[in-house]
C-alpha cells in the first residue's frame, strides 16, 4: 500500500462536506507532477485529507476507491481523476506549523514543495501523523 496527502481548499471542498458525499471524484488537478502521482495511486491506498489555505491542516484519512481515469471536467486528455473515500475524521487536527516543528517529518512533499496539491508520503510520515493526532 502507498500514503498520500491530499490538499483541499476548505471554502472550496472541505472534510465535512466530503464525508456527506461519501465519497468524492478528486477532479481539477493542473499539475503534472500531481497528476503522475494520481496516477500511481492504487485502490485501497491511503491518503491524508489537508485543509488548505484556511485552516492549514490534517483532519482526516481517505482511502482511494477507484484508480485514475480521464477527468470529465476538461477535453484534455493529459488529465486524470481518482476516486476517494473518507475512512476516519482525526480526532485533533495537525497543524501544519506542528508538522514543520517536528524533526520526523522535515522531508515530508508538504514542507519540501509545499505548493503541490497531490503528494506522496513515506509510511513512516503517514502513520507518524496519525499517532499524533491520537495523542492526548
Amino acid at each position: 500500500m502507498n500514503y498520500w496527502l491530499i490538499k483541499s481548499e476548505p471554502f472550496k471542498y472541505s472534510w465535512d462536506h466530503f464525508v456527506e458525499e461519501g465519497q468524492s471524484m478528486w477532479d481539477g488537478v493542473r499539475n503534472y507532477q500531481a497528476r503522475n502521482n494520481m496516477m500511481a495511486m492504487k485502490t485501497g491506498d491511503q491518503a491524508l485529507f489537508y485543509h488548505s489555505n484556511e485552516g492549514k491542516e490534517v483532519v482526516g484519512i481517505a482511502k482511494v476507491s477507484k484508480e485514475h481515469y480521464p477527468d470529465p471536467t476538461t477535453d484534455d486528455p493529459r488529465w486524470v481523476v481518482v476516486n476517494f473515500v473518507p475512512v476516519a475524521k482525526l480526532p485533533k487536527a495537525i497543524s501544519l506549523k506542528q508538522i514543520k516543528q517536528d524533526p520526523t517529518l522535515q522531508d515530508m512533499a508538504l514542507v519540501k514543495h509545499s505548493r503541490l496539491s497531490v503528494a506522496p508520503l513515506k509510511a513512516e510520515e503517514f502513520d507518524h501523523i496519525v499517532a499524533l493526532a491520537y495523542e492526548t
